[in-house]
């Protein structure tokens, strides 16, 4: 998809720098916390806070943090919900969000209000989920040599690679993503950014006004406290973005 792999890496630079400012380890905390409610705090049998862990090493939460978190959260009376909103962005966009709440109501009408401001509609839950697939992917850096991407990814069980400008998409079944990113870094690739998330099957076509208003909506909903991940099907030049993303 145009424009995914670009928003998808300016994203993460931001997530980086709100790093700096501890406003993403924040985020990381709440997931931690959701994460050890629902499986344990034991990260050999529990799956999602080992995805958690894998994406707060990647902003360089340290160790430490990372280690008080889990054994806070074991013994925290606070528990967050994990909740999920879909609806439209400008021109039809498909858009999804996840969050981790203490306040369902709060947070609610909070994503309202950021869809409606920015010319989108908020829906009901499974109004546009079946346009997206649970995907592991995987960004590496442009510089790496596409066979050994190629041959690294493939051998432990990649379902489908991509090049763009920005580098190499990899994507795995939810399964097999922890499998292919520990080969891909074994073999010596370096990875941008990786998760499991929501894929769109369909693109939408954005252009001038309805592209900066979507980049607008997206923005404002990656920086809401409670959002841990957002998705959206929308087609965007990498110019678009590009001078986008000098206004953040």
């Amino acid at each position: 998809m145009s424009g995914h792999s670009k928003w998808a890496g300016i994203k993460h630079k931001k997530a980086v720098i709100d790093a700096k400012r501890g406003k993403i380890f924040s985020k990381i905390v709440r997931e931690i916390n959701v994460a050890c409610k629902e499986g344990g705090a034991n990260a050999t049998d529990n799956p999602r806070l080992r995805l958690v862990i894998t994406k707060a090493k990647q902003f360089n939460m340290p160790a430490d943090n990372i280690k008080r978190a889990i054994e806070k959260s074991a013994k925290s009376s606070v528990n967050y919900d994990t909740v999920r909103y879909e609806g439209y962005g400008p021109g039809g966009v498909a858009v999804m969000v996840e969050a981790q709440t203490d306040n369902r109501n709060r947070t609610t009408q909070e994503i309202k209000n950021i869809f409606s401001s920015h010319g989108g509609n908020f829906g009901e839950v499974g109004c546009v989920g079946w346009m997206f697939s649970k995907k592991g992917c995987i960004l590496t850096e442009a510089s790496q040599g596409e066979d050994k991407v190629m041959e690294a990814a493939l051998a432990s069980g990649a379902d489908d690679i991509k090049e763009t400008d920005e580098g190499f998409e990899v994507y795995t079944s939810p399964d097999n993503f922890e499998k292919v990113t520990e080969a891909l870094k074994s073999a010596g690739i370096e990875i941008v950014s990786s998760s499991v998330s929501n894929i769109a099957q369909t693109s939408v076509r954005l252009e001038s006004d309805k592209a900066r208003a979507m980049l607008r909506l997206m923005d404002e909903l990656e920086n809401h406290d409670d959002v841990s991940e957002t998705s959206a099907n929308f087609d965007i030049d990498d110019s678009e973005i590009e001078k986008f993303s000098g206004s953040l």
